[in-house]
């Protein structure tokens, strides 16, 4: 497997140069500038892949080409907004970028409540809560017809646990779940995300899976022309957010994508944390079931509560089995390699990692700290290297 990490350009506080010693061989990264579904020019992706290139790396995996609200929404804003993306996906083929990571997740990205949350080891990760989700959604946004998508209880429990936040907590709370929006909707504010959502208020799951089949029924034949994979990313977290569907999260779900449009192109990023939030997910069985669409992964692991909630853990601790997942990617890699298929090898990234040591004190992005994804990275690479090994390996 390529180990890879994901890099935010030239303004990401961990230069190439550190990602060299942490032992990765590819990057992920986009034009990170371009949030508003523009087509990205060929100028600014040369200039990416030479930087990448010239610190001794290689770009291997695109994510994200941004999905507007408009493709999403549908109508006739889709038809041009989707004309964008693959007009991108073309430039990136012809620069020889191959695999194009993205999500369909109307109006918020990954969502936490929490990016300093204290483990018993020290460090700090990244936690959904949601009973504090709940105090924000119901009584803080307090957006129309919150109490229809929660329990009586969850909604008590919520509008408790408001009274005893400070006015600075729940500014500190309002200001985590923005940092999961997209990165130029201009709706980091509160009545911004109001805004936002008011404008999918007609739109159930069933239109938001007729309008993500339109968009493929678009894209997915541009990408078999080009030899791009798209692999869509799961929700994050997988279960609905603000009252918006969210289609991505389940079996079911991808089942229903892939049927609709059974292109090989059409494929899955397979990431273990947002699958894993989920515990009636059964994470093998997902994982066997579309091995051969799986281009690309991401490697986390989760530890859930009953109601919902869940923190980022260690990378080998939480509902995720690990080393079982990384056999059956390494058994696929195999039975791609013995077909001759030039995709056979599968990129993984350390997702996420908790902050360790002095990055406690430095500038990071949430979830992308320097020392937090290289202690998840070895842990990974140690795995796969027993898996591997020749005299003491499983897969011989």
């Amino acid at each position: 497997m390529e180990q890879t990490w994901r890099w935010f350009g030239p303004k990401d506080p961990i230069p190439l140069s550190h990602v060299r010693q942490a032992g990765a061989t590819g990057i992920v990264s986009a034009l990170h500038d371009h949030y508003r579904g523009e087509v990205w020019t060929e100028n600014g992706i040369a200039e990416r892949r030479a930087m990448i290139e010239a610190a001794g790396l290689r770009w291997s995996v695109v994510e994200s080409i941004p999905v507007p609200n408009a493709i999403k929404l549908g109508g006739e804003p889709a038809r041009d907004a989707t004309a964008a993306f693959a007009e991108t996906m073309r430039r990136l083929a012809r620069a020889g970028l191959e695999i194009i990571c993205y999500n369909f997740m109307p109006v918020v990205d990954w969502t936490r409540t929490e990016l300093r949350h204290p483990m018993p080891s020290g460090g700090l990760a990244l936690r959904f809560d949601m009973t504090d989700f709940v105090a924000y959604d119901a009584f803080v946004l307090d957006r129309p017809d919150a109490d229809r998508d929660y329990t009586l209880d969850l909604l008590a429990t919520a509008e408790a646990r408001l009274r005893t936040m400070t006015s600075d907590e729940v500014q500190r709370l309002e200001r985590t779940i923005i940092a999961g929006l997209p990165g130029a909707e201009d709706s980091h504010s509160r009545q911004g995300i109001a805004n936002i959502i008011a404008q999918y208020r007609d739109i159930g799951p069933d239109d938001l899976r007729a309008n993500l089949r339109a968009f493929h029924e678009t894209v997915v034949p541009v990408a078999r022309e080009v030899g791009v994979r798209l692999c869509i990313h799961p929700d994050d977290p997988p279960f609905p957010l603000f009252g918006l569907p969210r289609i991505v999260s389940t079996a079911q779900d991808l089942d229903a994508i892939f049927a609709a449009v059974p292109e090989r192109e059409n494929g899955l990023t397979f990431c273990t944390g947002s699958l894993g939030a989920r515990v009636d997910n059964d994470l093998p069985m997902l994982l066997e079931s579309y091995l051969d669409r799986v281009h690309f992964v991401h490697l986390r692991n989760v530890s859930t509560d009953p109601d919902g909630s869940f923190v980022e853990d260690d990378h080998l601790v939480g509902n995720a089995d690990m080393v079982r997942l990384l056999a059956l990617l390494l058994t696929e890699e195999e039975r791609r390699r013995e077909e001759g298929r030039p995709d056979h090898l599968i990129p993984f990234r350390p997702d996420h990692g908790h902050l360790l040591l002095d990055d406690q004190d430095k500038k990071t992005l949430p979830g992308y700290s320097a020392i937090g994804r290289l202690k998840g990275l070895a842990e990974l690479r140690g795995v796969l290297t027993a898996l591997t090994h020749p005299t003491y390996g499983v897969l011989q």
